[in-house]
């Protein structure tokens, strides 16, 4: 019976390792699966977290294509403006002389009508007008005056047409004639 009792004991205590043994089996196979589901949760996030960024790279790729086409053509345009600012400032500057040329030829102009009109009016000229006025001296005033007038008319007249055909450019130099036959400024400036 002793042979018995020992095995008997023996027994239970099998039985309780086993129960002990399966328990922790158990309570590690039940940790395990919770475990491997975390991880396959995780590893779900992470393969999201991976395609995410796969797409945020391709994207990123894209628009530094579109950056680097938008920068070839902005350096293409400034290449264009500076080409443009320098026509402009060629151009500037060369409009520049020729308003300076236009000034100063204007300058001399008007100063030589003032001198013209001041040896006109001088008593001297007016001497000489009357002694190569044939008769003159028989004409009466109002004679040379009408007849004065009406060439002063014809004149205005054929500068005012001239006028309507002249560039405007060529137009300054009809009104001075014009300012200087009435003595008033040019009706047509335009």
């Amino acid at each position: 019976d002793e042979i018995t009792g020992i095995l008997e004991q023996l027994k239970e205590e099998m039985l309780k390792n086993l129960e002990e043994i399966t328990t922790t089996e158990e309570a590690a196979a039940k940790s395990f699966g919770e475990m491997m589901n975390a991880k396959k949760k995780e590893l779900a996030a992470l393969t999201a977290t991976v395609e995410t960024k796969m797409q945020q790279i391709g994207e990123l790729g894209v628009r530094v294509e579109r950056l680097k086409q938008d920068l070839s053509a902005t350096e293409a345009a400034l290449l264009e403006d500076k080409r443009y600012l320098a026509d402009l400032e060629r151009s500037c500057e060369k409009k520049k002389a020729e308003w300076e040329e236009r000034s100063k030829t204007r300058a001399e102009e008007l100063v030589a009508l003032a001198d013209t009109i001041k040896i006109l009016n001088d008593d001297d000229a007016l001497d000489l007008f009357k002694k190569t006025l044939p008769g003159a001296s028989s004409a009466s005033f109002m004679q040379v005056a009408s007849g004065a007038v009406k060439t002063q008319e014809r004149a205005l007249d054929a500068l005012s047409q001239a006028q309507a055909r002249a560039p405007r450019d060529q137009r300054a130099t009809l009104d001075l004639l014009v300012l200087t036959l009435t003595g008033k400024k040019a009706l047509n400036q335009g």
